[in-house]
């Protein structure tokens, strides 16, 4: 760190940590073997259940170990065990994968046991007053959905977070609504606009609720518009906010609303001229024009637009110069 007087140790202390940590590895590799002895001679106890904890406190992303405690579960403890006492020990991995998470909240096998730690909750003794959901499935799905509040807290951009939602929404016995889980992607996507997992977990909400005409399709599409122009005019390099708004346009079967949003990104270019994505989206969007709308607008003056905006992106963005090159030849080849 700045300011901060690096300590030189001596001989003897970088000596000493050299040993310490030879002893960290010996050990876990010992300890290593003896977990995949256990594993070749199928050695279900508790005991080898232990075995696995530690190991997997160590390195988590030790997906064998993982795969074989999930046995240990299923083959030598839950048979001998109550639902309840099923309920428990389930209980207790999740604890530990959630103090796992804190260290690790990008390790794909800790979430991946998560899932496998509720898609086998027993059924409980618990029912609500409509006797249709169990009492058990509901505490732990809930407690899931406060978990992933909490990491998407601590990071709002993690994938594998935002994944697990989807999946915990799917599951959930008493579903949230869209519309709620909509709200809680606004906040997040105007915390940080440039949170592409936010934006796509927005194109799944949207999708539904307008196949099932939950929300209004004119009115929300172009409040969908205006939040993603106020995200291009704050941040015009983040890819996430021009592939969303790319989504958004779809086809871009609509005359007027593709020309009026080419000229809201060339006001936007006019104030960011050196805009990669910008010119890009003018491309992408004008030759759509081109495919779909020949008959109404200047055909020559579009394509001559196109090809210029192409030899910009060649100096501006060089390592990509052959695809805009490519483009450029299919504008001339073009009727």
């Amino acid at each position: 760190m700045h300011g901060v007087k690096r300590v030189k140790q001596t001989p003897e202390a970088l000596a000493a940590k050299k040993v310490k940590e030879q002893a960290k590895i010996t050990e876990y590799l010992a300890l290593s073997d003896d977990v995949l002895a256990k594993k070749a001679a199928k050695d279900w106890s508790r005991d080898a259940l232990e075995s696995t904890t530690r190991i997997l406190q160590i390195n988590p992303e030790f997906y064998t170990v993982w795969n074989y405690r999930r046995n240990i579960l299923l083959r030598g403890i839950f048979p001998e065990s109550s639902p309840s006492a099923i309920n428990d020990l389930l209980t207790e991995d999740l604890n530990m994968t959630t103090a796992a998470l804190r260290l690790h909240p990008k390790v794909y096998w800790i979430w991946n046991h998560r899932r496998w730690c509720l898609e086998n909750v027993p059924n409980g003794p618990g029912t609500d007053e409509e006797g249709d959901i169990d009492g058990w499935r509901k505490t732990n799905w809930d407690r899931e959905m406060f978990v992933v509040d909490k990491m998407l807290d601590a990071d709002s951009r993690n994938f594998h977070a935002w994944s697990y939602r989807r999946y915990v929404l799917a599951g959930m016995p008493v579903r949230r609504p869209e519309t709620t889980e909509l709200a809680y992607t606004t906040r997040k996507i105007e915390a940080n606009f440039s949170n592409f997992s936010a934006w796509h977990q927005r194109t799944k909400l949207l999708t539904s609720l307008w196949a099932s005409g939950r929300l209004d399709y004119a009115k929300s599409k172009e409040d969908e518009f205006e939040l993603v122009r106020n995200a291009m005019f704050t941040d015009p390099n983040d890819q996430s906010v021009w592939i969303y708004h790319r989504w958004l346009m779809g086809e871009g079967d609509d005359h007027t609303v593709l020309e009026r949003e080419i000229g809201v990104i060339q006001e936007l270019l006019d104030e960011q001229p050196d805009s990669k994505w910008c010119m890009e989206s003018q491309v992408y969007y004008k030759r759509i024009l081109l495919r779909k709308h020949a008959t109404t607008i200047d055909v020559d003056r579009v394509r001559e637009e196109c090809k210029h905006l192409l030899g910009e992106l060649r100096k501006l963005d060089p390592a990509r110069k052959e695809r805009y090159a490519e483009i450029d030849k299919l504008l001339s080849s073009s009727v």
